[in-house]
């Protein structure tokens, strides 16, 4: 029987989060088939010391140590193959500038964007091209923490020290009013849309993780429309190298889809996008886990 090592937890901002994918990964692997080995890690040294014995690694981790490719280095390094996209894609999707200009190089469309590492260059940059509102977010942050629409000019200077206390660049996003919809891509194939109607004026930490935060449904778009949101989110899937699955977020505006971000450890707690689009195409829980660790171990099979 395959020992999956369940890793939860993590260093990063978003360790509750992924504690709480940790904990539905595990409530629902198919017993019959594995035997599951919960596995927190505090430290990056846990990662060594608390891995050893298992024959496959499941991650929950999201954010820094998780998501960035540092962790997925860290097993291929031991030799233990795990879920979900490697080093590469996992390091360039987590840096929110460098994959916005991948994707738009493709000629995908995504929002207007300046970078910032300091206040001094914020003082320097012309903030004013990009018009009001602006989202401001740490670059390589995810979950919405830090994460603000800011309608003044006078409010951006305190949203961009509030996300560089979380990061070391912020990225100053000019806003894209719509529809925001998430893309949810399972071995290269687009599975149903979700689209999400925030209780709140966008998609912010609370919409995401507190019932009852957002409206989600899986929604039918007009047939032009749909073909450029799949064009866009497998592109965005083939120009950041992704594999095994993914989530692209994107916001419709005038029938035209824009990418927000991809995800390449989207959260799957009981209230993640993933596992409802997957529901949506007759997918359970525990099917889902199964072929993301088949669809995995395929990837990292030696080539």
């Amino acid at each position: 029987m395959m020992k999956i090592g369940v890793i939860m937890g993590g260093i990063s901002s978003e360790r509750e989060i992924s504690l709480l994918t940790g904990q539905e990964m595990i409530a629902n692997l198919d017993r019959s088939k594995y035997e599951v080995v919960p596995i927190e890690i505090n430290s990056k040294r846990d990662l060594i010391d608390k891995t050893a014995g298992i024959d496959f690694a499941l991650l929950a981790l999201h954010g820094k140590y998780g998501e960035d490719g540092t962790v997925q280095g860290t097993l291929e390094s031991l030799g233990i193959p795990y879920s979900g996209c490697g080093v590469l894609s996992s390091s360039v999707s987590m840096d929110k500038e460098l994959a916005k200009k991948l994707i738009r190089f493709d000629g995908i469309l995504t929002a207007d964007w300046i970078n910032v590492a300091s206040m001094e260059e914020l003082a320097a940059a012309n903030i004013e091209r990009l018009g009001l509102p602006v989202v401001v977010k740490p670059n390589s942050g995810g979950s919405s923490i830090a994460t603000r629409l800011v309608k003044t000019q006078e409010e951006i200077a305190e949203a961009v020290a509030e996300a560089l206390k979380w990061d070391d660049s912020v990225m100053i996003e000019q806003f894209v009013g719509g529809e925001e919809i998430t893309c949810a891509v399972l071995s290269g194939k687009l599975l149903p849309i979700v689209s999400i109607k925030a209780n709140s004026e966008f998609f912010d930490f609370d919409s995401k993780y507190q019932d009852g935060g957002a409206t989600e449904e899986v929604i039918e778009l007009p047939a032009d429309v749909q073909a450029r949101v799949e064009a866009s989110a497998l592109g965005c899937y083939k120009a950041l190298k992704c594999s095994v699955y993914s989530r692209i977020d994107m916001i419709i505006a005038g029938g035209v889809p824009y990418v927000l971000e991809a995800n390449t450890l989207p959260g799957l707690t009981k209230n993640s996008l993933l596992p409802k689009a997957a529901k949506a195409a007759g997918i359970k829980f525990n099917e889902l886990l199964d072929y993301i660790i088949d669809y995995s171990l395929e990837e990292r099979k030696e080539k």
